[in-house]
């Protein structure tokens, strides 16, 4: 059996070798060379095809309309930040949506509770975290990011920004995620993760709906907005504020973004680790896959934990990779044209 010595000694030989790599062929590369995709600023090393620009990715089924709202934004030569936070917007205020803003499960004492970030092309990042009774938290974090000097703003001084920012506070737990919460009081079991087809309408408990998106400028920006796991701890607060954890966006290199269990994705900040293996030359899915395996060589058991990440540079390459066989991601290309896409994973469906 591989130690985690011999693993990780393994995993660094093999990205220096292909790092090595990587500087190799941009020695080799001819300069102007006519061949060249003009929508590709620097070689792209093996691992996918570039998708070109723009381009917007977002997680779970949710994405579709997510990514319909973020495109009209990149279709007209619009700014990828506003684009990944419009986009997520659509999904915040969709009732049926059990894991993200209004109609997101509560957490055991009755409260729905909400967690969000935004990351733009210069390095830039806000946040809020456990944030109550507003329907766009990631419109709050952008303004934390614009009109302040922090990051992250928490709980009431969140909700009191929000305020001062003339956010309206509305009442998020919808009649029927308090019928789902009241019966799920009488027994009380708490289970973080659950398979698709064992939940609610399909929809697991932690679905975050996370973007990423490049624009016509080449630009790349990014968002995560979450009402985390149902029926958690009151204060819990997982991945999605956490920039390096659930969102890192480099416009050097590119982007990456995590959903599923957060607690997971905070021990190793899965996002941020994903955009350096990048920038040592790794490709999307390469680093998506060396993520993943962080986790894994932390858990003999598999059998209740899930995180999916998901990547792309500014080539327009896509990577996504996932431990359970269920994630799924919206791409949206340059031909406008929208698809759920299943990702590859550890773990296989049965046949």
């Amino acid at each position: 059996m591989t130690s985690r010595r011999d693993f990780l000694i393994g995993t660094g030989s093999g990205l220096a070798s292909l790092g090595a790599a990587y500087m190799a062929r941009a020695q080799e590369r001819p300069p102007n060379d006519p061949n060249a995709l003009n929508l590709i600023d620097e070689i792209v090393p093996p691992g996918g095809e570039p998708r070109g620009r723009p381009l917007v990715v977002s997680t779970w089924r949710h994405g579709l309309p997510a990514n319909e709202e973020a495109w009209k934004v990149l279709k007209d030569g619009g700014r990828a930040l506003d684009a990944v936070e419009q986009g997520v917007q659509v999904v915040e205020a969709d009732p049926k949506i059990a894991s993200v803003g209004y109609g997101g499960r509560p957490d055991r004492e009755g409260h729905v509770t909400l967690d969000a970030c935004i990351m733009d092309e210069t390095g830039n990042a806000g946040s809020v975290a456990f944030l109550q009774n507003i329907m766009h938290p990631i419109s709050v974090a952008r303004r934390v990011m614009e009109d302040t000097p922090h990051v992250m703003l928490v709980g009431e001084g969140a909700l009191q920004f929000a305020r001062e920012k003339g956010f309206k506070e509305v009442d998020l737990l919808t009649d029927k995620a308090r019928a789902e919460w009241q019966k799920w009081l009488k027994k009380a079991e708490y289970d973080p993760w659950s398979p698709p087809e064992n939940s609610t309408e399909g929809q697991t408990n932690h679905d975050t709906v996370s973007m990423l998106a490049l624009d016509r400028q080449g630009n790349l920006s990014g968002s995560c907005t979450t009402s985390g796991l149902g029926y958690k701890m009151h204060g819990r607060v997982g991945d999605s504020p956490i920039i390096g954890a659930s969102l890192f966006v480099d416009n050097e290199v590119g982007a990456a973004c995590a959903t599923g269990v957060g607690e997971e994705v905070m021990k190793t900040l899965g996002s941020f680790l994903i955009v350096e293996l990048m920038r040592q030359g790794a490709s999307p899915q390469e680093a998506c896959e060396e993520s993943i395996r962080r986790i894994l060589v932390r858990h003999d058991n598999l059998e209740n934990v899930q995180v999916g990440y998901l990547a792309i540079d500014k080539q327009g390459r896509v990577g996504a990779y996932d431990i359970q066989p269920w994630f799924q991601y919206a791409l949206t290309t340059t031909d406008g044209k929208t698809q759920l896409v299943d990702s590859d994973s550890h773990l296989k469906k049965e046949e």
